[in-house]
């Protein structure tokens, strides 16, 4: 993993340096994730202006674009790609994953909602619809894309926290990059920290109100077993995450061995 110096955009992770099969690489300055742009200060943040980014595929919803928008690096274009605009429950309700500040405003409506492993069981449901959603495969099959094209530049893609989308999405694209079973989780369970850190406030203002601690964890955190929900997903519709990739998101042998080419080193 390629280090990036202090910047005002949460939880930025440069997929450069990540080892694949053959003892190959992911090349630096490709492939960035993060979470929310909404911080970002373009003129008081150069490390961010000297990574050149020239694309942002934003996976969040509407309503979370709308409440917190991205300010965009120099040059950039935004390509918004909704990953859980078809996750609405019967009450109307998004995915927890899509109003994290929200659902721990209030430690009572916390406990209702998310107390006595609810919490857990809500987000590997989450990540199962990250698999099985059309609006989820239409989000992904945009991010493979974009990151096929041959005027993309160096991509930056996002949710909120830069954990659950996101997190997804870079465990589609290493996979297809040839990363072992060890790596994608390494690299899915490296962001707890930077997210914790960028979630604190709201953290201890749960946990002062009386929250319980175990739920704000399991929200703002990232787990095995979350991510292990949306791979059986892909076994069990699927088969493979190769034919998840050509059948599920319509993407084909051409477009992947374009990434490839791009980003392997």
């Amino acid at each position: 993993m390629t280090a990036i110096p202090a910047t005002t955009v949460a939880n930025l992770r440069d997929l450069g340096g990540t080892p694949l099969a053959g003892g190959r690489t992911v090349r630096p300055g490709l492939i960035f994730r993060a979470g929310a742009l909404d911080r970002y200060d373009p003129g008081g943040d150069p490390g961010v202006a000297a990574l050149g980014i020239r694309t942002v595929v934003d996976l969040r919803t509407d309503a979370e674009r709308a409440e917190r928008p991205d300010r965009l690096p120099d040059r950039a274009r935004l390509v918004v790609a909704d990953a859980l605009a078809d996750a609405v429950s019967a009450d109307g309700a998004p995915a927890v994953a899509a109003q994290l500040r929200h659902v721990l405003a209030d430690p009572v409506t916390a406990e209702q909602r998310l107390g006595r492993g609810r919490a857990e069981e809500l987000f590997a449901e989450t990540y199962r619809g990250l698999v099985s959603l059309p609006s989820a495969r239409t989000a992904y099959r945009t991010l493979l894309l974009e990151l096929a094209a041959e005027d993309a530049g160096p991509l930056l893609f996002h949710c909120t926290a830069g954990k659950d989308r996101t997190g997804w999405g870079t465990t589609v694209v290493l996979s297809l990059l040839g990363a072992d079973a060890s790596a994608i989780e390494r690299e899915y369970l490296s962001v707890n920290g930077a997210v914790r850190q960028a979630f604190a406030p709201l953290i201890e203002g749960f946990t002062a109100q009386g929250g319980d601690p175990e739920i704000a964890l399991a929200v703002i955190g990232v787990v095995p077993e979350y991510l292990a929900a949306a791979l059986d997903e892909v076994s069990r519709r699927y088969g493979s995450m190769e034919s998840y990739v050509r059948e599920g998101l319509g993407v084909g042998d051409d477009v992947v061995e374009r990434v490839r080419g791009r980003v392997v080193g």
